[in-house]
């Protein structure tokens, strides 16, 4: 893919943390035939990117699982990527020209068991946490069920997750157990990979109150590259950009993030959705062939930003440093 861009977006990158806060490779522990391709977002300027080390549809154990193979290729592949534990070590990821990889969790399922696990994971690397991923879990509430709203074990969780530093996360989440886990955490709560349900109809989209909420917390609203989420299957740069506005508008440049939720194996996605239809009812519009805004993307979104009359700063803020400025706060 070409991404030619401006003298003054190349430059601006230069000097930019750019964060992508959700990408996924295949949950599959054996299998590293995928992780080269991080390469692509090293190649397009991309500082740090999540990636999933588990959602709710597996057994709990494969967040240990994948996250031994991730660190172990990680660790093999020292002289281009490097885990990040700390924000001092994005910075440093930064001038080494190497790619600062951290790791995600969708869905308290993970932590179940007993909330010392957040501890663990968080030392593996996990810097964030959501709380259901689409169905209900001990916690709360998913955005495709029944939401009866955060438990008790929920909010031993989040008061967990603020101890050891983990950022607490919305996304996939039901709308009134997200209410009352904004109300109830006392750290900066981020949507890591949500649009605006008011553009795009959805359940996995987030109404302006959720969003507004997000923003009085001093988070962030992280959105993300999938058609079906921006729209009629549409992935052009120019419908991200309209979501940007309109969220920008409505909370702040100062909490508009970006968390693509670009899937390496497209075949992997595609099987879920046909296997899975509790977690992606197709009356919903789930489907096979969803188009993605692929890594490459984010130099040509940085122009598309500036030409849209945003300053350098303001656009520095969205492609990364607001994400940058929540875990100064939260990370320990």
């Amino acid at each position: 893919m070409t991404t030619v861009v401006s003298d003054r977006t190349q430059e601006l990158l230069t000097r930019t943390v750019v964060w992508d806060n959700h990408a996924c490779m295949p949950l599959r522990p054996e299998d590293e035939t995928f992780l080269p391709q991080l390469a692509r977002h090293k190649a397009a300027g991309v500082t740090v990117v999540f990636l999933n080390i588990y959602f709710d549809m597996y057994p709990p154990e494969t967040a240990f699982t994948m996250l031994a193979s991730f660190h172990g290729w990680i660790e093999r592949h020292a002289d281009d990527y490097v885990i990040a534990q700390t924000v001092a070590d994005i910075e440093t990821a930064k001038k080494d020209h190497k790619l600062a990889i951290a790791f995600d969790i969708e869905g308290g399922k993970a932590v179940e068991a007993h909330p010392g696990l957040v501890e663990m994971f968080y030392r593996l690397g996990v810097r964030w946490m959501l709380i259901a991923y689409n169905r209900n879990n001990r916690l709360g509430g998913g955005c495709q069920d029944q939401d009866t709203g955060l438990t008790d074990y929920g909010c031993q969780i989040i008061d967990e997750m603020e101890r050891v530093g983990m950022v607490l996360c919305c996304s996939h989440t039901g709308y009134r157990t997200a209410r009352e886990a904004m109300e109830y955490s006392r750290n900066p709560v981020i949507f890591s990979h949500s649009n605006p349900r008011a553009l795009k109809d959805h359940d996995r989209n987030i109404p302006d109150d959720l969003m507004r909420a997000c923003a009085r917390g001093r988070g962030v609203v992280n959105l993300n590259g999938l058609g079906i989420f921006l729209g009629n299957n549409d992935n052009s740069t120019e419908t991200l950009l309209r979501h940007i506005d309109y969220t920008v508008e409505l909370i702040g440049v100062e909490h508009v993030g970006l968390g693509l939720d670009y899937v390496f194996d497209r075949a992997e996605m595609d099987e879920y959705i046909r296997n899975r239809s509790d977690m992606f009812p197709p009356e919903k519009g789930y489907g096979a062939g969803t188009n993605m805004i692929e890594p490459e993307r984010f130099p040509l979104i940085a122009e598309a930003i500036l030409k849209n009359g945003y300053s350098e700063t303001e656009v520095q803020g969205i492609l990364g440093h607001n994400n940058l400025r929540v875990a100064r706060e939260v990370w320990k």
